[in-house]
């Protein structure tokens, strides 16, 4: 009977951990990040803001916070002089309907002078309504510009794989160019641009982009952020 019992429990943890996608595991991630709300020095409450807002790829899912893409980006800012905050806001298992409700808060506490949007692909992952994401991605994008008018925002497009049927795939990447478009935010086209699908550029669980992918990351999203900065010509 004791041997049956210890069957059935590890039959049910591990229908627990099959269902769960990916991305939801990665909340358990002890690297995931949360918005540092509040300036450590005089010198960075002067300092304009970057606040990334994402799930796990923002977080840096499965490497050390300073491999993840914002700081990358974080680092190049140094090199080039320009002085400003990099905030990495990013909590994995995040979909654009917790995100939306956890932004409340962020912006109470963090001033944004350029928010970096990066949600859905836990939406499309699960296979959410496409128009339960636009909604959700429209709100935060009102959040940001009520709170802060004068900031500058950029949406982060993203893709589902093929196996989620190529209809949904079809309406879920229009998401984001028609969001961005409609709002007047930038875009940049695909978060994952020559990361995605390349083993070598991704952690084990084929989601999640390894440090050299990251960097790559880090190079797609500088090419539409650096544009949009206050740099002295």
């Amino acid at each position: 009977m004791r041997f049956c019992i210890i069957i059935f429990i590890g039959v049910v943890a591990f229908l627990g951990f099959s269902c769960q996608p990916q991305s939801e595991q990665a909340t358990e991630n002890s690297n995931t990040s949360e918005a540092k709300t509040e300036p450590t020095t005089e010198e960075e409450t002067n300092k304009p803001v970057i606040l990334f807002f994402g799930n796990s790829l923002t977080a840096g899912y499965g490497l050390d916070p300073s491999e993840a893409f914002s700081s990358v980006i974080e680092r190049k800012l140094d090199s080039l002089g320009l002085s400003y905050q990099v905030v990495n806001a990013g909590l994995s298992g995040e979909t654009t309907a917790s995100g939306n409700t956890r932004l409340d808060w962020v912006l109470e506490r963090q001033a944004v002078d350029v928010f970096v949007l990066e949600l859905g692909a836990n939406d499309g992952l699960r296979g959410i309504s496409t128009e339960e994401t636009r909604k959700n991605l429209n709100t935060m994008i009102d959040k940001v510009q009520e709170m802060y008018p004068k900031a500058q925002i950029i949406l982060s497009g993203m893709m589902v794989p093929p196996n989620m049927g190529p209809d949904y795939a079809t309406e879920f990447q229009k998401i984001f160019p028609e969001v961005a478009e409609n709002q007047d935010v930038a875009l940049i086209p695909f978060l994952l641009e020559d990361v995605a699908g390349e083993p070598e550029l991704n952690l084990p669980d084929g989601i999640h982009p390894t440090a050299e992918g990251h960097l790559i990351v880090a190079d797609n999203v500088w090419e539409i952020l650096y544009p949009l900065l206050e740099v002295d010509s």
